[in-house]
């Protein structure tokens, strides 16, 4: 373990932000915070960098007090500011003199960052005429110029085109070998890509927490989707290998199949009982279906 976030609270004004939000956050994991915009994930991340102060609960890094853990964390807003008359490589030499970098260290480890997040060539150009993606990937640069142990990146790629959305994910994954990740999003996709685990938000409670494959199961999600030419009544009632299903007409069917069945097996089961599969589907919005029913629930 990490980190220990237990029974965290805030609230401005008369608004409640978060409420009683308790979790761990394994060393080496990459986690996403999910959840509906207003739910309490800025807040919370906020909270976790030390940008916000909790009005209860405790957060615990393993091994540092309270008040000296922030040095190991580094922090991505979701819209980051910058001084536009600067250069990538100034900015990044002020943040790094204000991290407290070593001197002899500084220099080498812009050169690294910049060449990580792909900025090298621009490093001599001023901000002030950087693109949106390459902003947030400069961003990127200072939360990791003193190498964090837990990197915490809040809607890291809501502004971002699909092209810079899909960079921005791609460094988020090569991280995930070398550091632990704590990332905001509204967007499940996002977080089906690279995340091992989802804890998800709802008007400041969390109402659930776990791996996508256990969110599918949990909440009884039929995946498969399957056709044939005759009808399956009758049929598909007797076979060992589902787990459930749904008939949606008497030729169309919804299916789980339990963790230790192939589908290819469920297919030669049909076939044995001579029945033309016509189509044969996996839903992959049954995950969204899943994060629907939690923030309704």
């Amino acid at each position: 373990m990490l980190v220990k976030i237990d029974n965290l609270s805030k609230r401005f004004k008369e608004k409640v932000a978060v409420t009683n939000l308790s979790f761990t956050i394994q060393e080496g994991s990459c986690i996403a915070l999910l959840g509906p915009n207003g739910a309490g994930k800025t807040t919370t991340l906020q909270m976790l960098a030390r940008i916000l102060t909790q009005d209860s609960g405790s957060i615990q890094f393993k091994g540092y007090a309270p008040k000296d853990y922030q040095p190991l964390i580094g922090f991505l807003p979701q819209h980051p500011s910058f001084f536009n008359w600067m250069t990538a490589k100034e900015f990044l030499s002020f943040a790094g003199k204000l991290s407290t970098i070593p001197k002899e260290q500084l220099q080498n480890r812009i050169e690294k960052t910049l060449i990580f997040v792909s900025l090298e060539d621009a490093m001599n150009k001023k901000i002030g005429g950087f693109s949106g993606g390459m902003k947030q990937r400069l961003g990127l640069a200072q939360a990791l110029l003193h190498e964090p142990k837990l990197l915490i990146l809040d809607e890291p790629v809501s502004a971002l085109d699909p092209k810079g959305r899909r960079d921005f994910l791609q460094l988020i994954d090569n991280l995930k070998k070398e550091m632990t990740v704590l990332f905001s999003t509204h967007i499940l996709h996002d977080a089906q890509q690279i995340c091992d685990e989802v804890l998800i938000l709802q008007d400041g409670n969390l109402k659930w927490k776990g791996s996508l494959p256990s969110l599918r199961k949990e909440f009884g999600l039929l995946p498969i989707k399957l056709q044939t030419e005759e009808p399956m009544n009758g049929i598909i009632e007797q076979l060992d290998v589902i787990d459930a299903f749904e008939f949606i007409d008497p030729k169309t069917v919804k299916i789980s199949l339990p963790e230790n069945v192939h589908r290819n097996e469920l297919l030669q089961k049909l076939i044995d009982r001579n029945l033309s599969v016509v189509h044969f589907e996996i839903m992959q919005d049954s995950l969204e279906d899943a994060y629907m029913k939690v923030v309704r629930q």
